[in-house]
């Protein structure tokens, strides 16, 4: 049990590398219970490997990881499924699985990973279908034949199925046209209030960032070099981040570029 003080999410000097490259190099962030945190940094920076890390996906070289305040780094495989089955993911393509029905992929984690009955199953991915926007109707439909915004919805409704207490979005707007993204980011905020989970999003597209996030952290050359409330962005006195919320190719980010 644990209380509102203790982060529902911490890491701590997190270093990963692969071989000789250094993805994370001390990554360092508390994410609190029903918070919305937002990770910011351009592309390779490390979002992905963070997540993974939190996942189990891959072990760091160094550094500790809590969820709830219990360490998660060296768990066994049974400990390490009792951890994830907190957890719902938004990913960047919505991963379906064209094989199976809408309200399958909906309620894959429901039947294979909780082993509920299929009935029951069905019910509950048609109740998360009709929270994302979308009628039972869909749920017999193959995910070949949506759009990529009813992708992007049928994924966030599989993400919220077993009420996690943790939901990630990787990239969650990717792909979608301004108007869409809006619909996903509002969708998002609504989702995670309904179910009360604490949130994290990894993302360099700063309109979606700015609607979704409670709180913003950007990741650079492997490290946590700011966070702080949303609205205190525009003015972190920061010139690492100024230089990536306004897009500009003038600062102290220097991009790696192909010499053609």
């Amino acid at each position: 049990m644990t209380d509102s003080k203790t982060p529902k999410i911490r890491l701590k000097d997190v270093h990963k590398s692969f071989g000789p490259k250094q993805i994370l190099r001390g990554f360092s962030l508390d994410v609190m219970p029903q918070e919305s945190v937002v990770i910011i940094g351009g592309s390779g920076t490390g979002k992905s490997v963070m997540l993974k890390c939190i996942l189990g996906l891959l072990s760091p070289e160094q550094g500790e990881i809590e969820i709830d305040g219990q360490p998660t780094v060296h768990l066994s495989n049974a400990d390490r499924e009792e951890v994830n089955a907190k957890i719902g993911m938004l990913f960047q393509n919505a991963a379906l699985f064209d094989s199976l029905p809408v309200w399958e992929n909906v309620a894959f984690g429901l039947i294979q990973g909780k082993r509920m009955k299929r009935k029951l199953a069905h019910d509950i991915a048609i109740e998360k279908l009709a929270q994302v926007g979308l009628g039972a109707d869909v749920g017999k439909m193959s995910p070949a034949d949506l759009s990529g915004g009813m992708r992007k919805r049928v994924g966030l409704a599989r993400a919220i199925a077993g009420d996690p207490d943790i939901i990630f979005f990787d990239e969650p707007t990717t792909g979608l046209d301004p108007i869409m993204g809006h619909v996903i980011d509002n969708l998002i905020v609504k989702c995670v209030k309904e179910v009360g989970a604490t949130a994290i999003s990894i993302t360099h597209d700063m309109p979606s960032a700015r609607r979704i996030a409670d709180r913003m952290a950007m990741l650079y050359q492997g490290k946590v070099i700011w966070h702080g409330p949303v609205g205190q962005i525009d003015n972190s006195g920061n010139d690492y981040v100024d230089q990536f919320i306004h897009g500009s190719a003038d600062g102290p980010i220097q991009m790696e570029l192909l010499k053609l």
